[in-house]
């Protein structure tokens, strides 16, 4: 019985973050309510509030099981192996796919609301970013030691034109409602740092 109950707890906290981690991608953080996420689960507020006590602590399980995911895409991208060309792509797809479930990526969200975020919120959101910074500054290292990419900065400057430009990407393509748009800017990023001549 108190196994079930476990499982039971686990399920709902999970559909809390799934509903929680929607509402942030699509309207961001400031944007919605207890009350909203309580709605959708046909739950009472004070339910939410026994898994999560307040929204801090909420936003909070939302940066670290997303970051978590998006760790696990990176790894498996790592495990698939090819240039770093193939990698950077593999990494702006991760990308597309979030915007073609028409959300956004849920830091780059939570960095439009960083200002009012609590301090735990805050340091999850930097230290998102400076793991996907330190990830994309190691691939195009790789690639000038292969010789497929030839950036025009070091690889520290030019990971951070690329996480800026891929977020920024999004938020244009946002309100159009088209994929092709960021796929056009995101293929125009990796093109201006690989060599002309593939070898």
């Amino acid at each position: 019985m108190a196994k079930a109950r476990q499982r039971g707890e686990a399920d709902t906290s999970s559909r809390i973050l799934d509903i929680a981690e929607r509402l942030v991608q699509s309207r961001g953080f400031n944007a919605f309510s207890y009350a909203d996420v309580a709605g959708e689960l046909a739950v009472t507020k004070a339910s939410l509030h026994y898994h999560y006590p307040g929204k801090a602590e909420l936003g909070e399980a939302l940066i670290v099981r997303y970051a978590q995911r998006f760790s696990e895409a990176l790894k498996a991208i790592d495990e698939g192996g090819g240039d770093a060309p193939a990698r950077l792509a593999a990494y702006a797809a991760i990308y597309g796919d979030v915007l073609r479930d028409h959300r956004m990526c849920l830091c780059g969200m939570l960095a439009a609301d960083y200002e009012t975020l609590p301090e735990p919120m805050q340091a999850a959101v930097i230290e998102f970013f400076d793991e996907n910074l330190a990830w994309l500054a190691d691939v195009i290292e790789q690639g000038v030691r292969e010789g497929t990419l030839r950036p025009s900065r070091s690889p520290a400057e030019t990971a951070q034109a690329l996480l800026g430009g891929l977020e920024g990407a999004m938020l244009v393509a946002r309100p159009y409602g088209d994929v092709k748009r960021f796929e056009a800017a995101a293929a125009g990023l990796l093109t201006g740092i690989a060599v002309v001549a593939p070898r």
